[in-house]
């Protein structure tokens, strides 16, 4: 489709897998296994939770809002992006471009902040023991959800707002599968240095401060464990903390890398391949990394299979 440069962009085109025509149909058989396991882990882990009464913990409820918002996440790219790979006409409309760019970045930004969230649940519980029903009730809990919802919106507000109200009126082809600040900037007539700067800066403050805030808590939570008398304790302290630290790992540094790097280093294949890792591969992961590690969880999982399907005798 050929556009004017004085035609507004009405829908862009997906190019993020032309350069792969003839191996669509199995990245579509993959990504479709993979989307699958992950809906199906994730229902699974927020069913084990709900269902099993010991796990009815703060942890655990930040785990259960996790593989809600890992699920949301998903369905906001991953079903495009497979239809995409069967059809030859790859477009999304102007209007659906924003509203898939707002809600990826809402669930992604609410994200950082529920990690924040996870990292304080974790100091409380080791460096606070006994406070910690008292520090973690459910009042708080869901206003610590609630105040990681309300920044991820109106981050996702804020930018979405911004980039859709530059001009498009030349290319329409976006080298990408999904609507992503950089590759749709890209495609804007004008660019505002403004809006760049503010972009820029939202991207590093959703990145920045709830890192911070982890890393804080963390240098709590290392000193209080180190003063710990048994080895024991500490191996239990420090398992109870290393999934959310892989998964802190992951998340941020792929987020960094996409988001803060300086524009010169933009690559279009670079960022293809790398935001399959962070949109398809690390919801995948992080249901397992937190279910595999705990013993408790694996234990609540066998009492609800046991329950729900007699073994005979």
């Amino acid at each position: 489709m050929e556009w004017f440069n004085d035609t507004v962009v009405r829908e862009f085109i997906f190019l993020g897998f032309s350069s792969l025509a003839g191996l669509q149909q199995l990245l579509f058989v993959i990504f479709l296994l993979i989307y699958l396991f992950t809906l199906g882990t994730n229902a699974i882990i927020i069913a084990t939770i709900v269902l099993d009464r010991a796990l009815h913990t703060p942890m655990y409820f930040f785990l259960s809002v996790l593989s809600c918002s890992e699920t949301c996440y998903t369905f906001v790219i991953v079903p495009k992006m497979l239809v995409d790979l069967l059809t030859e006409k790859k477009t999304i409309s102007f209007l659906g471009c924003a509203i898939q760019m707002f809600t990826f970045l809402f669930l992604g930004c609410s994200h950082s902040f529920l990690l924040a969230a996870m990292g304080y649940d974790r100091y409380v519980a080791i460096c606070n023991p006994l406070r910690y029903t008292a520090l973690m009730g459910r009042g708080v809990c869901a206003a610590l959800v609630a105040a990681a919802c309300a920044c991820g919106f109106m981050v996702a507000q804020i930018i979405t707002s911004l980039v859709f109200d530059l001009p498009f009126h030349s290319s329409n082809q976006l080298h990408h599968f999904f609507c992503d600040i950089s590759p749709v900037l890209k495609l804007a007539t004008q660019q505002s240095y403004f809006s760049q700067i503010i972009i820029f800066m939202l991207c590093a403050l959703v990145l920045v401060i709830p890192l911070l805030l982890i890393l804080v808590s963390y240098i709590h939570i290392i000193s209080a464990i180190l003063q710990f008398p048994s080895t024991l304790g500490r191996y239990k302290a420090f398992s109870t903390c290393a999934s959310h630290l892989i998964v802190v790992i992951v998340h941020y540094g792929c987020a960094s890398f996409i988001y803060l790097r300086p524009k010169s280093n933009y690559s279009s294949s670079q960022d293809v391949l790398l935001s399959v890792s962070y949109t398809i591969l690390t919801p995948l992961f992080n249901p397992m990394i937190y279910s595999l590690r705990n013993m408790e969880f694996k234990s609540a999982l066998c009492r609800i299979v046991e329950k729900t399907i007699p073994l005979p005798h």
